[in-house]
C-alpha cells in the first residue's frame, strides 16, 4: 500500500474502495523499501526483468509495486499481458498445469514476454511447487514470474534460485501516519494522534488494512479518534490489557480473570486476539526482563494449544494463573 494519487475526476469516488483509491500508480508513490523500489524500477526501465519473488508481511506493497511493473513495461496492454493467481485459493498442481502453463505457452503480442503474477505462493503444495519450477524453466522465454509469499522459508530452493529474491519490511510508522492524514485530508476526516497510534498498532503494520479500518471508521463519523477505532475492530483497548496481566502477576487471580471474561464476552474477541494483544502488552509492564521472557514463552505454549484445539478460555486461565505463579516464583 501506497500513498497514491487522488482521482478527483472521478464521480464515483464517494463510493471507492480506498485501498484501490489510494494505492500507488508510480514507483515513487510507493512507501517503504525505497532500495527494492529502485532495484526494481531500474531492472523496469532495461525493459528485460528476471523472475521476481517479493517476501514479506502482508500489506508492505508487494502486490501493488508488481501492478506498477506490470503497467510500466505494457502501458495500455497490460491487461492481455498480465495473470494474476492467487495460491492460497487454488494451491493445487492442476492450477499450474493448467492455468498457468496455458498462459505461459503463449508468446505476448505487444512486447517479448508476459508476466504471471503468483500471490501467496507459500500456501502452494510441494507438487504444485515442482510444477511451478519446471513450467519457470520451459516458458522464459515467454513468461516472467513475479512470485509473492509471506514466508520465504515455505518456497522450495530450486525456485528461490530462479528469482531475484526482494525481502520487504513493514512500513515506518512515520511514513503510515504520512498516509493516515493525507487520506484524512482528502476525505476531510479529523482524526487524534491516538487514534493513528491505535490504528498502527491494531493492524502490526498492515498499511491495507490500516486503509480499511479508517474507512470503516469513517461510515459512522468524519471525527475518528481512538474509541472510534477499537470500536469498529472490537479489540480490547491496551490498558486494559494490561490492567490484567498486572493484576495476575500481583496474585488477584479473580480480579484479572474477571477482567479477562468481560473482555472476550463484550467485545467478542478469541483466544488468539486476547494472546496477541498480551503479547504486545507485556514489554509495557513493570517487570524485569527475566520474568516477561518467561511470560512470552507461557504466551507460546497457550497459543499452541489453543491452534491445536483446546478449550481458548481454559488455557487463558491456565496462562494468568502461571502469571500468578511467575511472580510467586521469585
Amino acid at each position: 500500500m501506497g500513498k497514491g494519487d487522488v482521482r478527483e475526476d472521478n464521480k464515483n469516488s464517494d463510493f471507492e474502495i480506498w485501498t484501490e483509491k489510494y494505492r500507488p500508480k508510480e514507483f515513487s508513490d510507493v512507501l517503504g523499501n525505497d532500495m527494492i523500489v529502485k532495484r526494481v524500477e531500474d531492472l523496469v526501465n532495461s525493459k528485460n526483468i528476471p523472475h521476481l519473488m517479493f517476501a514479506g508481511p502482508a500489506g508492505t506493497g508487494k502486490s501493488s509495486l508488481s501492478l506498477i511493473i506490470v503497467r510500466k513495461l505494457f502501458d495500455d496492454y497490460w491487461r492481455q499481458n498480465y495473470l494474476e493467481l492467487n495460491a492460497s485459493d487454488e494451491r493445487g498442481i492442476d492450477v499450474i498445469r493448467e492455468k498457468v502453463k496455458n498462459f505461459a505457452r503463449i508468446k505476448s503480442f505487444s512486447g517479448s514476454f508476459k508476466i504471471i503474477f503468483l500471490d501467496e505462493a507459500d500456501a502452494l503444495t510441494r507438487d504444485a511447487q515442482h510444477a511451478l519450477r519446471r513450467t519457470m524453466e520451459n516458458y522464459t522465454k515467454t513468461c516472467r514470474f513475479i512470485i509473492s509469499c509471506n514466508y520465504l522459508n515455505k518456497i522450495i530452493d530450486p525456485i528461490q534460485s530462479r528469482c531475484s529474491v526482494f525481502r520487504f519490511n513493514l512500513i515506518p510508522k512515520e511514513k503510515i501516519k504520512s498516509l493516515i492524514m493525507k487520506i484524512a485530508k482528502n476525505e476531510k476526516l479529523s482524526i487524534d494522534d491516538n487514534a493513528i497510534d491505535a490504528l498502527y498498532e491494531s493492524s502490526n503494520g498492515d498499511c491495507r488494512r490500516i486503509v480499511n479500518i479508517l474507512q470503516s471508521s469513517s461510515g459512522t463519523s468524519k471525527k475518528i479518534d481512538e474509541k472510534a477505532i477499537y470500536g469498529m475492530l472490537s479489540n480490547a483497548r491496551p490498558g486494559e490489557i494490561k490492567q490484567i496481566i498486572e493484576d495476575s502477576l500481583s496474585g488477584k487471580f479473580s480480579s484479572s480473570r474477571s477482567k479477562l471474561l468481560d473482555v472476550m464476552l463484550n467485545q467478542s474477541l478469541n483466544g488468539i486476539d486476547i494472546i496477541k494483544s498480551m503479547q504486545r502488552e507485556v514489554w509495557n509492564i513493570d517487570a524485569d526482563d527475566n520474568t516477561k521472557l518467561r511470560m512470552i514463552e507461557k504466551l507460546g505454549e497457550a497459543e499452541f494449544r489453543i491452534v491445536e484445539g483446546s478449550d481458548e478460555f481454559i488455557q487463558l486461565e491456565s496462562l494468568l494463573a502461571s502469571f500468578a505463579l511467575l511472580k510467586n516464583a521469585d
